[in-house]
């Protein structure tokens, strides 16, 4: 189990979501000017799939319920010289409204699987996301979901 207490002994933990509605990942632009997750620190007396449900509501308004894990990882954010633990979670939206942009970051947007491979964030995040893709196109039997027309 994660406890947030770890970062005391070490390092912060972060927990992610891989959200895709309609063929599309969301994503958010940090100050870092890189796109990410949505997510964050876990707090006391929550379990990860909480954590994760909770912080995408907050930082989007959407609704999640928590699938499956997906990845876990150090990364090493280069402009803060720390490295964080990141755990991604698979996630499945309830509702169908337009993701809305909280103060925590820059930018919102709803990417094709596509379009992932070119953004600028860590690959970490691009794995998470073509796993979960992966899983959904097994989960339907095999059929792409949405993919973009480019070349």
């Amino acid at each position: 189990m994660i406890t947030p207490g770890a970062e005391r002994n070490g390092f912060p933990i972060s927990v992610k979501g891989v959200v895709v509605r309609n063929g599309r990942v969301l994503l958010l632009r940090s100050e870092r000017a890189e796109w990410e997750l949505p997510g964050g620190r876990i707090e006391l007396g929550e379990t990860p799939e909480q954590c994760v449900a909770r912080e995408i509501t907050e930082e989007t308004q959407w609704r999640v319920r928590t699938g499956p894990i997906l990845d876990a990882w150090m990364y090493h954010i280069t402009v803060a010289d720390k490295h964080v633990f990141i755990v991604t979670y698979g996630c499945y939206p309830d509702g169908d409204s337009a993701p809305i942009l909280s103060q925590e970051h820059n930018d919102i947007g709803l990417f094709t699987e596509d379009e992932v491979p070119v953004l600028t964030m860590p690959e970490g995040y691009k794995r998470s996301i073509a796993t979960w893709y992966e899983r959904l196109r097994s989960m339907e039997g095999g059929r792409p979901r949405h993919r973009s027309r480019r070349g």
